[in-house]
């Protein structure tokens, strides 16, 4: 796939090829947001695909090209001089176009798995520095451990998975920026069970109607729980109506202190999409509210938490079951499905001090102290937002109710940079930072950080295995 032909001199100059199409030889020079790079033709920035800073290649601009917009979108058609990050994409088909790819879902398949991990770090910490105003950032990204042991090589960690019919009915995904549908007859990033799901359906030959979106979901066994899809934790949607399996599926969170929490969680809902984040996740955040608020004696275990985007009760079960056995955990979600679900989590795991809201978050927090002011002064305040971000006014919110410690799950590095940014105006600091990578091969990543009022740490201290 690399043509090293060792050019050494490039001009970035257009030159027009078959069809109308426009193409330059480029020097990448930094990683961009969105899984791209930076080049520059005639001082327009240039956002590039499938490529890595400092490698000379050539690229194809997107059409179409006579626009007047400040920079233009590429993708890489040949490479000159690679990076040492460079692989032959893990999955060819959502590679390059010109490499017979095109398809969207893994827009870092051609960077080695270290090389992934520095390409998200330098996103996060630029981030935080441009627009958190933070000085130096240091953020670790951790490779999820059991991807490690298990040998994956940034695959099969998706347990869920998305398809659209194509016109003869057959699965297939969208080619990148277009309405062209590619049929499929596998999926990488898919977990093994989800591809034990799609071999006991022969789903990759069977036939639906055109356009039919068509979405598999299949937890991850645990503990025992059999991995034979004949037990029927599994469903197959389509349109997002059940044709197979079950509306709600069973998952299961092992703790670190060897228990574990059960969750209902429904087919079609969201739900952390890597087989071992929401483990990852919770004991991240177990662990972090016991370093930053119950040792420091701010946090009592009968006192208020509040979960903020809670979702179907991840976090919400084991905070109040861990750390406020005593106390409450009020939870406020949107989606009044996944609201629905909270409730019977929390009941089949026998916790009764949470207080679930269905509603927007911000205008709940607005009537907290009319409403139910006994939950109005939270000692620790967790929050999981939408990629999006929690805003200024549900970040005023939070530091008018003078939390001490703030636990916030991102998996926008921008959003959680601009909230940091109000957080830091409020008084509050960044007391740790670390990241995740549950989400292999592309340029999404999760973060966890702490914010506190007192400076409980500075940020890196904190050792995590």
């Amino acid at each position: 796939m690399v043509d090293l032909t060792n050019e050494s001199e490039l001009t970035p100059q257009l030159e027009a090829v078959g069809e109308g199409r426009l193409e330059a030889d480029v020097e990448i020079e930094r990683f961009a947001d969105q899984g791209r790079c930076i080049a520059h033709i005639d001082g327009r920035v240039v956002f590039v695909r499938f490529a890595l800073p400092g490698e000379k290649v050539r690229i194809r601009i997107d059409e179409p090209h006579n626009r007047k917009d400040r920079f233009w979108t590429a993708e890489v058609t040949k490479v000159y001089e690679a990076s040492s990050y460079r692989v032959d994409p893990s999955w060819p088909l959502a590679g390059p176009l010109a490499w017979g790819g095109g398809v969207g879902g893994a827009d870092l398949t051609h960077v080695s798995l270290d090389g992934q991990l520095v390409w998200k770090r330098t996103s996060i910490e630029e981030q935080l520095r441009r627009i958190g105003k933070v000085d130096d950032p240091h953020v670790p990204v951790l490779r999820v451990p059991q991807d490690e042991e298990a040998g994956v090589g940034g695959l099969h960690w998706r347990t869920r998975a998305e398809f659209i019919a194509d016109d003869l009915g057959y699965v297939s995904m969208r080619r990148r920026e277009s309405h062209d549908r590619v049929r499929v007859k596998d999926m990488p990033l898919a977990s093994k069970q989800v591809l034990e799901v799609a071999e006991h359906l022969d789903l990759f030959n069977l036939r639906f109607e055109p356009g039919d979106h068509i979405r598999i979901t299949a937890p991850e066994p645990r503990d025992g729980q059999t991995s034979d899809v004949e037990s029927g934790n599994w469903a197959l949607l389509v349109n997002h109506e059940l044709k197979e399996g079950r509306e709600y599926v069973r998952e299961r969170v092992e703790l670190a202190d060897g228990k574990a929490c059960e969750y209902s969680v429904l087919a079609s809902g969201f739900w952390q999409m890597h087989r071992m984040a929401p483990q990852v996740l919770v004991r991240d955040v177990l662990k972090l509210a016991q370093d930053f608020a119950l040792k420091t004696e701010k946090l009592s275990d009968d006192d208020v938490i509040w979960d903020l985007y809670s979702g179907s009760g991840l976090f919400t079960v084991p905070l109040a079951s861990r750390i406020v056995p005593h106390g409450q955990v009020l939870a406020i979600e949107g989606s009044q499905q996944a609201v629905s679900s909270a409730v019977k989590n929390a009941e089949r795991n026998n916790v009764e001090n949470i207080t679930e809201i269905a509603g927007d978050v911000l205008q709940s927090l607005r009537h907290l102290k009319k409403n139910l002011s006994e939950l109005a002064a939270p000692k620790l305040v967790v929050l999981d937002p939408p990629r999006a971000g929690a805003g200024k006014k549900v970040v005023e919110q939070i530091a008018q109710a003078q939390t001490p410690v703030v636990i916030y799950v991102s998996c926008d590095p921008a959003s959680l940079a601009r909230d940091i940014a109000v957080f830091r105006e409020k008084g509050y600091e960044l007391s740790f930072i670390h990241a995740h990578d549950i989400y292999p091969m592309t340029h999404h990543v999760e973060t966890v950080v702490v914010l506190s009022r007192t400076g409980v740490n500075k940020y890196g201290e904190v050792s995590f295995c």
